[in-house]
């Protein structure tokens, strides 16, 4: 409506300015005399205006004429398409004009523009492989969605311009959330451009989403084929899908293959914990404690953390405390200043009884560097030497809003995991979970057991998580303890 008001506006401003100068002219004295073979011809400034149009007009009708008599004269001297060919470019050049206008009205973002100039060019131009691109981007930009899919189904009847049609829609359903149908497209756009860095990553990641771990292993050979993926990175993330699709395998019940391809994916990346963890656990299915050990305590030696912890205890779950200290110092002794390392050490005195040697272990953690997990084990070594509950339920007062420490967290979006996964459960990420200390701000609320998280199977009596539970922990006036 308002582009409509305006245009009437320019109109009427337009001929008033007309019909003013037309008005001065007329009133304007004097003229221009012209004489040619004795004539004479007098003509006012308004006539002579007139006249100086009428001249620019007769000159270019002149140039076109001059145009089409030579086209003529080339069809007469036998050239059949002379004529034909001079009004194509004519209608080339206005369509490539148009053409032009559109790609520039598409770049500064004015859609609608470039909607009405990609229908010009289209009129003119016999080039609907363009055109109809045009036609499709503009329409995305304008939200029309049915026009959009409709100009990239018609990039599909063309060899050349299919791959740019199958893109398209991909890229549509993706916007709608039709995962489904995208993963279907990026599969053929795949097919058709096996090198396309964008296509490759999108079909991996829908692959990932989709739990498709043969074929995301594949779309990631591809990528380090063509040179899209550093060799490492394909290392690191083959072993994520290696470690994925073995865990489905285990899930289906075929634990050998299970093994085997969890044995595979620590092979491809040891520093990997969730494969260290699960080939460890396949060694000790197969009667291989010194291999579960040893790739178990390489792992410990790059990252500590509590799942490997666990399964090095799962090596020998019967053990007697002691047994287990002196078997766990493969572990204890690397990285010995690590938190990880020390509270590890801490819980194996705490189940060999050894409380002044497991406040050692500790060191300065409670106070340098509370954590949830080392003030609760601070409460198990009180309660095991016998400190008043006021103490015990001082540290487990702290512990309850004390920070969580190290979690699997996202890279790309910060979500926090309860576990590993090869996804992140947020933004659909592939392999961006880390083990890394949360923002800060982050607390946890265990409760239960879990305010205890002895890995080491056999807990003294005077520890037990059951003693940990029936502590009043709710009262919040007792002052916590002197930590000297």
């Amino acid at each position: 409506m308002f582009t409509t008001f305006l245009k009437i506006l320019v109109f009427v401003a337009v001929v008033t300015g007309l019909t003013w100068g037309a008005v001065q002219l007329l009133d304007m004295r004097g003229g221009a005399n012209i004489s040619v073979a004795g004539y004479e011809i007098t003509l006012s400034a308004l006539q002579l205006v007139f006249a100086f149009v009428t001249l620019v007009v007769a000159v270019w009708l002149g140039l076109k004429l001059l145009k089409l008599l030579a086209a003529i004269f080339h069809f007469l001297n036998g050239d059949e398409t002379a004529i034909s060919r001079h009004f194509d470019r004519n209608r080339e050049r206005k369509g490539y004009e148009a053409l032009s206008e559109g790609l520039f009205a598409l770049a500064a973002g004015e859609g609608h523009l470039a909607m009405t100039k990609a229908k010009r060019a289209d009129k003119y131009l016999d080039r609907p492989e363009l055109t109809t691109l045009l036609t499709a981007q503009a329409a995305e930009m304008t939200g029309d969605t049915r026009t959009a899919e409709a100009s990239y189904r018609k990039l599909l009847e063309r060899d050349e311009t299919r791959f740019v049609g199958v893109r398209g829609l991909m890229h549509q359903k993706l916007a709608e959330g039709d995962t489904d149908t995208a993963l279907g497209l990026a599969r053929k756009a795949f097919e058709i451009k096996p090198k396309h860095e964008e296509v490759q990553n999108t079909l991996l990641r829908l692959q990932a989403e989709k739990s498709d771990w043969s074929g995301a292993r594949q779309t990631l050979g591809a990528k380090l084929k063509s040179g899209n993926l550093p060799r490492d990175v394909h290392k690191r993330r083959d072993a994520v899908l290696a470690l994925s699709e073995a865990k489905d395998i285990l899930d289906e019940g075929q634990s050998m293959e299970a093994r085997e391809a969890a044995i595979q994916a620590n092979k491809l990346s040891p520093d990997l914990i969730p494969a260290t963890v699960m080939a460890a656990r396949a060694l000790i299915a197969n009667d291989n404690p010194r291999g579960a050990s040893r790739i178990l305590s390489k792992t410990w030696g790059v990252n500590p953390h509590p799942d490997i912890a666990a399964a090095f205890a799962e090596i020998a779950p019967n053990e007697a405390p002691e047994a287990r200290l002196k078997r766990f110092r493969t572990l204890t002794k690397q990285n010995p200043d690590h938190p990880e390392t020390r509270m590890l050490l801490a819980e194996l005195h705490i189940a060999a009884e050894h409380f002044p040697e497991a406040k050692r272990a500790l060191g300065h953690l409670v106070t340098e560097d509370p954590t949830a997990r080392s003030l609760t084990l601070m409460a198990a070594i009180e309660r095991g030497e016998g400190a008043d509950d006021a103490v015990v339920r001082g540290w487990l007062t702290r512990a309850l809003t004390a920070p969580r420490g190290p979690q699997w967290i996202c890279d790309n979006c910060q979500h926090i995991h309860a576990a590993w996964t090869p996804v992140c459960n947020n933004c659909a990420a592939f392999d961006t979970l880390e083990w890394k200390r949360p923002p800060s701000g982050e607390v946890s609320m265990p409760a239960g057991t879990e305010m205890l998280p002895l890995i080491v199977g056999h807990t003294p009596a005077t520890v037990t998580a059951t003693d940990v539970d029936v502590l009043d922990v709710t009262t919040v006036d007792d002052p916590p303890p002197n930590t000297k």
